[in-house]
């Protein structure tokens, strides 16, 4: 007799979030199709572009492009659950928190937006606050006033304040250094994990996305190009996007020939005090000729203090800071260190003063070709340029006038995966050309690893530990520099 298969009843939840032939704009996301069951957690990857942010805000109906095909969560249109059943963490915090309205305020209002009485709301708030792990006076204060791991916390709660079915976080740790990464995502986790929330994690960092997830997306060109579980997926890619994405996040330790000079720099017990707080304490240091100095650190370590006294963009409250020969410096945002209403060719030459209108236009054309991009660019604007693009303007700008000195202050945090490899190669490779000396900042150790040869780690604006690359890494001797070590996502 054969068995009768029963369809599922109406109260059985076998997907809480159901997305069928989404397509979006002209081909910007394509015949996308996925559903996540209750309590999963579900990685989406792919590089800038790809479509995978656009798909979580089609999700959420926050955009105003064409579309067609399901979007469902419970059965029902996503868009009438926003707020309640589906929620998003952004990227940014500080564009996504309202400026003008305390962080308590912000987080009742969500809830007084569906129907919440407002004694319910206030005692909700505050131990959801406690929840996320910020003090209760952070109720009390502008978004301004908190640290980016504490925005980020009140984004958190936020989402999470209303029990969602479904949270989608859109790269909610990119621009946070590994140790506030590593809370953020345990705290995501633990949330997630107590109220049997689903996860849709966007990132671009397959490391945490081995960290945090069941299973994953490959999104290229608006198409998701492969799927399955995330240890088979990262450990036998079946799609060559895929293998070129891992083959990307792996950053490899090369072998750099130490040719060191004299001193270039010279830092001697510099104390660097704003207002109340101290922001560089008696911090001495040397740099030879030659060196690829890598400086580590948590936010607010002190480390683009410390970058800033060198470019002689700051002075010391007290000590001395001695460079011999010009300084140049590649900025963490490329978008907003370039003159938007300046060409190309006019801010590859800004620095080349005293030369003459031949020999710029000599020089930008060189430079520009030494970071790969071709004279045809030479009439544009930034905004015509993709971010891994602007980095290379940015670094163009840099080299341009021959610098002693490079200072590279977290080029490439950014960046997906990609991208941040052929900058970081192309960095490494000009710096040996030109004999530079490169002092280059990052929260990232895997990126200072790959580019540097000795390596400073700093905390609480002291230098707590330095020596060569490889024997920091196998060998660290402070608690601090194991911290970090081991906050690091690997795949």
């Amino acid at each position: 007799m054969m068995a009768c298969v029963m369809p599922p009843t109406r109260n059985v939840r076998w997907a809480v979030l159901e997305v069928s032939d989404l397509t979006i704009g002209d081909g910007l996301v394509r015949d996308v199709s996925f559903t996540i069951a209750p309590g999963e957690r579900v990685g989406l990857i792919g590089e800038s572009g790809s479509g995978k942010t656009l798909t979580a805000l089609a999700v959420m109906g926050l955009t105003d492009l064409p579309r067609s095909g399901t979007t469902l969560v419970d059965g029902i249109s996503s868009w009438t659950h926003r707020g309640r059943k589906i929620t998003m963490i952004f990227q940014e915090p500080m564009t996504a928190l309202n400026p003008l309205m305390r962080v308590g305020a912000q987080i009742k209002e969500i809830m007084r937006i569906h129907g919440v009485g407002r004694r319910e709301a206030r005692e909700r708030t505050a131990r959801m606050v406690e929840d996320v792990a910020l003090p209760q006076r952070a109720l009390r204060a502008y978004p301004h006033e908190l640290s980016g791991g504490q925005r980020q916390r009140a984004l958190i709660a936020m989402a999470m304040v209303n029990n969602p079915d479904v949270l989608i976080c859109d790269e909610p740790t990119t621009a946070l250094d590994v140790t506030v990464q590593q809370q953020i995502t345990d705290l995501l986790l633990r949330l997630a994990d107590q109220r049997g929330t689903s996860l849709l994690f966007i990132t671009h960092d397959l490391g945490l996305v081995a960290r945090t997830c069941q299973r994953v997306m490959v999104m290229q060109q608006g198409r998701i190009v492969e799927r399955g579980p995330v240890a088979e997926v990262l450990s036998t890619p079946s799609h060559d996007y895929t293998r070129t994405l891992l083959s990307a996040s792996r950053l490899d330790t090369p072998v750099i020939e130490e040719n060191y000079g004299g001193t270039v720099v010279e830092v001697d017990r510099v104390t660097r005090v704003f207002r109340k707080m101290t922001a560089l304490e008696s911090v001495s240091l040397t740099v030879r000729s030659g060196e690829r100095l890598g400086i580590v650190g948590g936010s607010g370590s002190g480390k683009t203090t410390l970058l800033k006294l060198l470019a002689g963009l700051d002075e010391p409250t007290s000590g001395t800071v001695r460079v011999q020969g010009g300084t140049q410096m590649v900025f963490q945002d490329p978008l907003s260190s370039l003159n938007p209403r300046m060409r190309i060719a006019d801010i590859v030459a800004e620095p080349l003063i005293g030369w003459s209108a031949a020999q710029k236009h000599a020089r930008v054309v060189e430079v520009l070709g030494e970071v790969g991009l071709g004279p045809e660019v030479l009439g544009r604007y930034p905004h015509e340029f993709s971010g891994g693009q602007r980095q290379r303007i940015s670094i163009a700008r840099a080299l341009g006038p021959k610098p002693a000195i490079l200072l590279a202050d977290e080029p490439v945090s950014a960046l997906d995966v990609s991208v941040r490899k052929q900058v970081l190669d192309l960095l490494a490779d000009l710096v040996a050309e030109y004999g530079i000396t490169l002092v280059f900042v990052s929260h990232d150790l895997a990126v200072v690893r790959h580019v540097c040869t000795s390596v400073v780690v700093m905390d609480q604006g002291r230098i707590i530990e330095r020596g060569r690359v490889d024997e920091v890494y196998a060998d660290p001797q402070h608690d601090y520099t194991r911290t970090l070590l081991e906050a690091v996502p690997r795949l």
